[in-house]
């Protein structure tokens, strides 16, 4: 049974509610919280599996003291290119499609193809507490290119974004300095081919034009995203070997009006009860870990009240401005105000000890 992981739709903005007197609630500049209204379930950080899976491996010698979250997810990724080779044609492969299976073949010299750089993609960042998510892709052209390509979103806080990771080939792809969500990856091909992009490789984010290993271009690696799939469960590691499929597209006119090809045929999922449509771009992408509030002034007291949609909220943290001490606090708050402006900053923290992305609140002393 998969529990619910869709929370009610509440507004992405700062709601203020104030009285006219003394103190007034203005608005800032926070990043934006969209709801999750699709994805049904996300990987239970409570599983012992995941702490299992870092002892085995020493994971936490892959960082070497890196505190930037984005380089230690791009570490993480260059660990697990550097373990797994690339073979498309081993079938049938062993370690039965799970992660240390994967890995402890992958250790003797066994190679795999994009699925199971997927899972371990999956598996490894989410037990560091980085919001992943399986998918799928494909160019889908007739009588042209039309493979499948298994890959990952993953959660950045610190940028408040989806972006595209693939572990096969150790990169991702970036315009003006951002790292790109896979629908952002498709929008720049679609327009131009990507002329405006880079593709970015390893740690370091080296700018290739062309894969040195593959032989493919950018052009290439961006025509695969075409076509998207999300898989609606996102719980593969703790799930498995129980892992239910259901995907959602991305319905606008391109999906509309064109259909998507692999192995020469229609996407095996249309017209099945494992495939459903979203025409809300938006809801495919949410923001996990971010916030929303609302804010009630009564007298010199105010009232927040939080929301988010946090996979493995272990709590939520306030601390004022200019202190550097974050305390605890429950998802309704009643704060004392003085006769100064107050500055107020909360953010939602994982089970795995991951903030979330600051949400600040301002209350000026009239």
């Amino acid at each position: 049974m998969k529990n619910n992981f869709i929370l009610p739709i509440t507004l992405g903005i700062l709601l203020i509610a104030c009285n006219p007197g003394e103190y007034q609630v203005t608005e800032v500049s926070n990043p934006r919280f969209i709801p999750n209204t699709v994805f049904l379930s996300a990987e239970n950080l409570g599983s012992p599996k995941f702490r299992h899976l870092i002892v085995k491996y020493q994971l936490d010698t892959v960082f070497h003291g890196e505190t930037d979250e984005f380089r230690r997810i791009l570490m993480l990724r260059h660990w697990i290119k550097s373990i797994i080779k690339i073979d498309d044609f081993g079938d049938p492969y062993p370690g039965d499609g799970f992660t240390e299976g994967i890995l402890d073949a992958a250790l003797e010299g066994q190679g795999f193809h994009c699925g199971h750089f997927m899972t371990v993609q999956n598996g490894i960042m989410n037990a560091y507490g980085y919001v992943t998510r399986p998918i799928g892709a494909g160019p889908g052209v007739k009588g042209g290119p039309d493979g499948h390509h298994g890959i990952n979103e993953i959660w950045l806080n610190d940028r408040n974004k989806w972006f595209l990771s693939d572990a096969k080939y150790d990169h991702h792809f970036e315009k003006n300095g951002n790292p790109l969500s896979a629908l952002e990856v498709r929008d720049e091909y679609l327009k131009n081919k990507g002329a405006d992009v880079v593709l970015v490789k390893g740690p370091d984010r080296k700018f290739i034009e062309t894969d040195d290993e593959t032989g493919n271009s950018k052009e290439n690696y961006m025509q695969t995203y075409t076509w998207i799939e999300w898989h609606v469960y996102n719980d593969m590691f703790t799930a498995w070997p129980d892992y239910e499929t259901l995907l959602v597209m991305y319905e606008d006119d391109y999906y509309r009006n064109n259909t998507w090809i692999w192995d020469g045929k229609p996407h095996w999922a249309y017209n099945t009860e494992y495939l459903i449509t979203e025409k809300n771009r938006e809801a495919i992408e949410w923001t996990p870990n971010t916030l929303s509030s609302k804010a009630v002034i009564a007298g010199d007291k105010v009232s927040v009240i939080l929301v988010s949609n946090t996979p493995n909220l272990k709590e939520y943290q306030m601390k004022l401005y200019g202190r550097p001490e974050w305390d605890m606090v429950k998802d309704t708050v009643e704060i004392s105000l003085g006769k100064e402006d107050q500055k107020i900053i909360f953010r939602t923290v994982n089970l795995a000890g991951v903030a979330g992305p600051e949400h600040e609140l301002l209350i000026r002393s009239q």
